[in-house]
């Protein structure tokens, strides 16, 4: 390899957020007809393929912040996409489900959104999407174990040494 082209970890972030930055937008233009933002489509996806789920269970799985997560809640049962039920086990808990005009919306815009990344991942053979999955699995994980690792471990502020 030649000098100055090493793939230091630095370089790799770069080039794993430049990534993260195209594949978002093309996403954002995928569901742009829809008048969703990316947050809201991640709600909707959610229930589209896990069923009915409590706002912490669609938190979980979309990642979203606290407050961008009521945001979007909010958007979505505005526009008529999603019903808010309680549950039996727990009245305030609330349950979110799609209605039929949002399992319509999602389900339109899924499948283009689907199309649109099926465009753009062409440009890697089957085995190096595999790959690239098994390996982006592997550097979340880790990361996520050094991030909790580094949470557990007590602060220590210059104002508590004496």
């Amino acid at each position: 390899m030649p000098k100055g082209s090493e793939i230091t970890p630095p370089r790799l972030w770069t080039v794993l957020a430049k990534c993260h930055h195209a594949l978002r937008l093309v996403v954002e233009c995928s569901i742009g007809g829809t008048g969703l933002v990316v947050s809201d489509f991640m709600v909707l996806e959610a229930l589209l393929h896990k069923g009915p789920l409590t706002i912490t269970e669609i938190q979980a799985k979309v990642l979203l912040a606290t407050g961008s997560m009521t945001a979007a809640v909010d958007r979505v049962e505005r526009k008529g996409l999603v019903v808010r039920t309680s549950t039996l086990k727990d009245r305030r808990a609330k349950v979110l489900e799609l209605t039929e005009a949002g399992r319509y919306l999602i389900e339109t815009a899924y499948a283009q959104h689907a199309a649109d990344l099926a465009e753009v991942t062409s440009v890697l053979s089957l085995s190096e999407r595999e790959q690239l999955y098994r390996l982006a699995r592997k550097l979340g994980r880790a990361a996520g174990e050094k991030r909790t690792a580094r949470e557990e471990l007590p602060v220590q502020f210059q104002g508590d040494a004496q």
